[in-house]
């Protein structure tokens, strides 16, 4: 490995990598990462991190609206939109040193740089650096996915929604996935006038449609409002520095701030993988086998570059198994079944495993249990709005192939469930489980 200046050189600094750098580290290598953006990745500086403290911020609001059943009378109650976002922001810095602390006390040397593929065994820095490794591992993430249509540099993306000077009077977002509904959720709670539009007329593709078709109408009654079939066509500029959305053959839209989120694509453009003759996949994904391994033999790739399954844990475990097999002499993949996911919609959806759908495609004889209720903590609300949980079963061995739940914390709840449909229990496990009253969670083995 002398022939080297590094046995490892990671591109890309956020979860995915850095988990990569520390686990080959106490393997014993010597490694370097570069990253040109901050450490911490999307997740940690401009994902869910960020987000899901915006989203604590705006259910503050919704107690706050149901604070007089409580028995609270508050008089004077504002809200500051800059107090707000400067202590994600706080957060986000505090966040970025604890992940380069973390290379730091692993012995991993970073460079605050843009690098480049230049060869099998050889990066390029911005700085015209060229620094070798035995092995490169590529985990620069992806990148939000903008459309082309006119006006579209009027608007911004989740990775500018953080840093917004003032709350917006009223948003305009193009997309129906997690992220959109997501930040709809949260800017129509601090008090937007928000209004989604979609080309299609579904919300939240994969999940399972008796949650997509309960979730639809609660947020449309909170007070969002859906133009579906209606993809934006053109955004202007008006004189007074706001906005008119063309979206469909509707009429136009007045905002204030127009949020783009239609996916996201590998950050692949530019990288230099054509240097080494490796392909890019339709998405601009680099293709990689079970381990990791991309088509030139030096050279790794983890997390959502791969586009397997966009998401941090995923990226994490990854990045971990690529370091114990590539210098901890430990062979390990990462499954990708019974992945637990969670979209922090107000109120949020939790899911794991196969949709009832899913599960008919390909069981013979598929059963279904279902909850329908009003949670507790609701009935503070003036609004009644209503749980879901679901189960769906093998019909010929019982076993639990799904969970999709609908109500407050179902994110929370629902890692537990996960725990259960990885182990392969069954549905009579799950009633013979004395149910944890008053709670959400009972209604999981209260089902028959």
């Amino acid at each position: 490995m002398a022939d080297f200046d590094y046995d490892l050189f990671v591109i890309g600094a956020g979860s995915g990598g850095v988990r990569a750098s520390r686990i080959a580290a106490s393997h014993g290598a010597k490694v370097a990462v570069a990253e040109e953006f901050r450490v911490g990745g999307t997740c940690v500086i401009r994902g869910c991190v960020p987000k899901k403290l915006l989203v604590y911020a705006s259910h503050f609001a919704h107690s706050l609206h149901d604070a007089p059943t409580y028995g609270w009378t508050l008089e004077g109650a504002s809200f500051d939109w800059s107090k707000l976002r400067d202590f994600v922001a706080s957060d986000v810095d505090r966040l970025e040193r604890a992940y380069t602390s973390t290379l730091d006390s692993n012995k991993v040397e970073h460079f605050h740089e843009r690098a480049t593929v230049a060869g099998p065994n050889t990066v390029r820095l911005a700085s015209g650096r060229e620094i070798t490794a035995k092995t490169i591992l590529i985990a620069v993430g992806a990148w939000p996915v903008m459309p082309d249509f006119a006006g579209v540099e009027h608007c911004i993306t989740s990775n500018e929604v953080f840093h917004l000077p003032e709350l917006p009077k009223r948003v305009v977002i193009q997309g129906a996935g997690y992220i959109a509904l997501e930040f709809a959720g949260v800017f129509n709670a601090l008090g937007s006038q928000v209004t989604v539009v979609n080309r299609s007329d579904k919300i939240l593709r994969g999940y399972d449609h008796d949650l997509t078709d309960r979730l639809l109408p609660i947020l449309q009654a909170r007070g969002i409002e859906f133009g579906f079939n209606r993809p934006i066509r053109q955004v202007e500029k008006q004189a007074d520095g706001s906005l008119l959305v063309h979206a469909g053959e509707g009429e136009p839209i007045a905002a204030d701030v127009v949020l783009v989120a239609t996916g996201r694509r590998p950050k692949t453009d530019g990288l230099g993988l054509d240097n080494v003759g490796i392909t890019l996949g339709s998405n601009g994904e680099i293709p990689v086998d079970e381990y990791n391994a991309t088509a030139c033999a030096s050279i790794y790739a983890v997390g959502d570059v791969t586009d397997r399954v966009q998401l941090t844990p995923v990226a994490i475990r990854e990045g971990h198994a690529f370091a114990d097999t590539v210098f901890g002499q430990t062979p390990r993949t990462t499954a990708y079944d019974h992945i637990p996911s969670a979209v922090f919609t107000q109120p949020p959806i939790g899911a794991v495993g196969l949709t009832e759908h899913e599960a008919r495609a390909q069981f013979p004889e598929v059963k279904v249990f279902k909850s329908d209720f009003r949670p507790m903590q609701n009935m503070f609300s003036e609004v009644a709005e209503r749980g879901y949980y679901k189960l769906v079963v093998d019909g010929q061995s019982d076993r639990v192939l799904g969970v999709h739940m609908l109500s407050p914390d179902a994110p929370e709840i629902l890692q537990a469930a996960a725990i259960a449909v990885k182990a392969g229990l069954t549905k009579a496990q799950f009633d013979a489980t004395v149910a944890l009253h008053p709670s959400m969670a009972e209604e999981l083995v209260l089902m028959r």
